[in-house]
């Protein structure tokens, strides 16, 4: 196995996993899902050369791995397959395998199996055979069924004699679905060893939470709440939850009184243990001044992130007679969501008034409490 060396995929956004970065530098139990992919093949036995193949605007990315060799990717996956083949190609590996680094928990027993088929054959990959009913379908109803027999789910690490494989690809044409296409396009014959449900790839939100519970990680939970009020001034709008309201009066404050957002910032300062806006963003500043209150939420949402939480949800309730928050609410979360790196249906905004009691009543100015879950490694 000494004259294997692997490349690691990491040039996609991962757009369906929801959240502020793609899924190979999202959080996974503590760690970023990158750092646990490479960390396998780092420590597979009699691995050679590892090349990275990153977004371009990720390569300033690559200094925090010095022992790879990192590369940039193109607009395809098969475009940055080829890159890192390419990089291989001046070295002495005879053989590749070609990875996901979205596929974390790759055993080692998976990488030596592919790599033991590599001594008898130019192409090999783990599968797992179709177990479920198949159906067709179309408009949400099943149209008709299909014959499971002999289908396979593909995973990786894929292995290829490199010149082989480098060949086949310079050769392709067209979007093939993997490596495995491209080879059998060339006329390789792949063999297939045994795959592992463990084995997954993390596509959507909900997969981390089956990656974290095979890992074995003790979840953390932490939950913030916050509450903030603003009296109603001068002004002909106001601005909730990121969104500007026209109203015959504006809302005053330090910032842009965003009551929304300032009670939704200190709910997750508070779930960190972090205190609220005044600590990190303070009054006395002349700076925050008129500020976007966007800053502060971005903030509190990237503390999370480096401590190696995620936003689970977030609850906001404004309360106010007028103005009706009913036709705005939607956007207002979806702002929410946006600033926060997360997908629309983890927040919630919400309002009610208080039956004309009190300053919210008189209409003296607006209230808002939020509360925020915050999940991660214990």
């Amino acid at each position: 196995m000494t004259d294997t060396a692997a490349i690691i995929v990491a040039a996609g956004l991962g757009t369906r996993a929801g959240g502020r970065v793609a899924k190979q530098w999202q959080m996974l139990a503590g760690r970023p899902v990158l750092d646990r992919t490479l960390d396998v093949f780092r420590a597979a036995p009699g691995m050679g050369r590892i090349v990275l193949v990153l977004h371009p605007q990720d390569m300033h990315r690559a200094a925090d791995y010095p022992d790879v060799q990192a590369v940039a990717g193109g607009d395809t996956r098969a475009a940055s397959v080829r890159s890192g083949l390419a990089a291989l190609a001046a070295g002495g590996a005879g053989r590749v395998l070609i990875h996901d680094a979205a596929r974390p928990l790759v055993s080692q027993r998976i990488i030596a199996d592919v790599c033991a088929a590599l001594d008898h054959a130019r192409g090999a990959a783990p599968a797992l055979e179709v177990t479920d009913a198949l159906w067709c379908g179309a408009d949400g109803t099943v149209t008709g069924m299909q014959d499971r027999t002999g289908l396979y789910r593909a995973q990786t690490p894929q292995g290829f004699d490199l010149r082989a494989i480098l060949a086949a690809h310079e050769a392709s044409e067209g979007a093939p679905l993997d490596d495995v296409e491209v080879a059998r396009a060339a006329g390789i014959e792949v063999v297939m060893v045994p795959g592992e449900e463990r084995n997954l790839k993390l596509t959507r939100a909900e997969d981390f939470a089956r990656a974290e519970a095979m890992l074995g990680a003790k979840m953390g939970i932490r939950v913030g709440s916050g509450f903030d009020v603003h009296a109603f001034g001068p002004g002909d709008g106001v601005i909730l939850c990121g969104v500007e309201i026209a109203h015959e009066r504006g809302l005053s404050g330090h910032s842009d009184a965003d009551v929304g957002m300032h009670a939704l910032t200190d709910a997750i300062y508070g779930a960190l243990g972090l205190g609220d806006i005044g600590r990190h963003f303070p009054p006395s500043e002349a700076q925050w001044k008129g500020a976007d209150s966007a800053v502060f939420l971005r903030h509190a949402a990237r503390m999370a992130a480096e401590r190696g939480y995620a936003i689970g949800n977030v609850d906001v309730t404004l309360i106010c007679e007028r103005p009706k928050i009913g036709a705005h609410a939607a956007a207002m979360a979806a702002r929410l969501a946006e600033i926060m790196g997360i997908a629309p249906d983890r927040v919630s905004v919400k309002a009610t008034t208080t039956e004309k009691l009190g300053f919210a009543g008189r209409e003296e100015g607006i209230a808002a409490m939020a509360t925020a879950l915050l999940t991660g490694a214990a």
